[in-house]
């Protein structure tokens, strides 16, 4: 997906100052087209995230007879109701997307035909067990590479029998699976996670008018409930605006209005974790719509201090440590990390990624641990280049580190930043004064 590099050099800001918008939430985007695409009648979508990895999950859905159209303002997608998908005439590319492979995985699962899922070369490093094995309880049958652990996938449609199941990880995606293949299941499908993950799927189900019971960290659904399609205004993504967020607290003298954007509890751990660093980060116009909440973000230059990150607010900015890294790395003393070896089986592994792509910009003393790392910060750090591994996260957030560096940092590959925020580079160069 990615096959030319394309390198990026960013330069030293003296400040980061204006009002801005994010592009809309990655997460939320692909479960608009899934349970679009599922649910009886037209859903219209605006401020849909055109990144790659929303254009994969559209593309399945068409490739399976649904029919969504783009006019550059708002996605329709004309749903075929829970069991008029088809049999799609070719694999499935997934390209690099982890939400789409495995939400789709249980989606499947369900249906009364075969399809096979496949991804680009990342994406076919990356973990399909933890979907796989419950799914396999549930009755489907999915076969793949390393024993059914690995993509490519190639689900042979079946009758599936809910169950309870006891997640022994936190994830939006295995609960989103095994929501969505409960739908296609007889009687009652339970997750329980060991903490809460976003709770995207949960907010979209209600939405489309699926009755859901949740209590604490158990969400339930019944198999065979009819969805209705509506119309769905995408927040702006949390995991975008935390690289504006850092790049604000980090270079002095910075004041940013990021507006619109989505501060559902289970994914604002970004910041509660700045907040708690002493940066200046407020909430206005608290609001709700499509049944997410958002707020708009005033954020400034602040003196960040060192503290210890783990524990529940982990899985609720697990996307985010790419940016809150860097934070750490310009923080005052320590920053211990921990209970986040999630982190090293994402795109790439996020832990080992920062911690050598901040060595070689003059970060401080970083020590990796298992499930995380320990960050000493510096005053401020120096140029250099450094290598992205395909990550979009880490692609941004090195380039977010340059903002408040000494001399200029080049990232050798940022093709990948499409992935969830087209016109990144563009937007920075718009409010940085230089």
């Amino acid at each position: 997906m990615h096959e030319q590099l394309q390198p990026m050099t960013t330069t030293p800001a003296r400040a980061l100052r204006g009002a801005l918008s994010v592009p809309g939430d990655k997460s939320i985007s692909h479960r608009s087209i899934m349970l679009g695409s599922l649910a009886n009648g037209t859903t219209r979508i605006t401020n849909f995230l055109r990144g790659d990895d929303n254009y994969a999950t559209m593309a399945a859905f068409r490739a399976m007879g649904v029919a969504i159209d783009d006019d550059g303002q708002a996605v329709t997608v004309h749903g075929v109701g829970l069991h008029g998908l088809h049999e799609p005439d070719n694999v499935l590319d997934c390209g690099n997307s982890g939400t789409t492979i495995r939400l789709m995985t249980g989606l499947l699962a369900g249906q009364h035909f075969f399809s096979v899922l496949t991804g680009d070369q990342y994406l076919r490093k990356r973990p399909m067990k933890r979907v796989t094995e419950p799914l396999a309880h549930m009755g489907a049958r999915i076969a793949g590479r390393g024993n059914g652990t690995l993509a490519p996938l190639a689900i042979s449609g079946s009758l599936l029998a809910g169950i309870p199941y006891l997640s022994p990880i936190a994830s939006a995606q295995v609960k989103s699976a095994l929501m969505l293949a409960g739908l296609y299941a007889e009687g009652v499908t339970s997750i329980t996670e060991p903490t809460l993950s976003r709770d995207h799927s949960e907010r979209m189900f209600r939405y489309f008018g699926a009755n859901l019971e949740t209590s604490g960290t158990t969400v339930t659904v019944r198999g065979g409930q009819e969805l209705q399609g509506g119309d769905i205004c995408v927040p702006g993504d949390i995991s975008s605006a935390a690289f504006l967020l850092v790049a604000a607290l980090t270079v002095p003298g910075s004041e940013l209005l990021i507006r619109n954007v989505g501060v559902n509890p289970t994914r604002t751990g970004v910041i509660d974790i700045l907040q708690a660093m002493g940066g200046d980060i407020l909430l206005q116009d608290q609001r709700e719509v499509s049944g997410e909440p958002v707020a708009d973000l005033l954020v400034r230059s602040s003196r960040l201090k060192g503290i210890e990150i783990g524990g529940d607010v982990v899985p609720r900015a697990i996307d985010e440590f790419p940016a809150i890294c860097v934070a750490a790395a310009l923080a005052e003393g320590t920053t211990i990390l921990r209970d986040a070896r999630e982190l090293r089986v994402k795109e790439t592994d996020r832990i080992a990624a920062m911690a050598a792509n901040l060595r070689m910009i003059g970060a401080g003393l970083i020590e990796e641990t298992e499930d995380g790392m320990i960050l000493q910060g510096v005053e401020s750090l120096s140029g250099g280049t450094v290598t992205s591994f395909g990550d979009h996260r880490i692609a941004m957030a090195l380039s977010v580190a340059a903002l408040a560096g000494r001399a200029p940092v080049v990232v050798d590959d940022v093709s990948c930043v499409a992935t969830s925020f087209p016109g990144f580079f563009e937007l920075l160069a718009q409010v940085a004064v230089r």
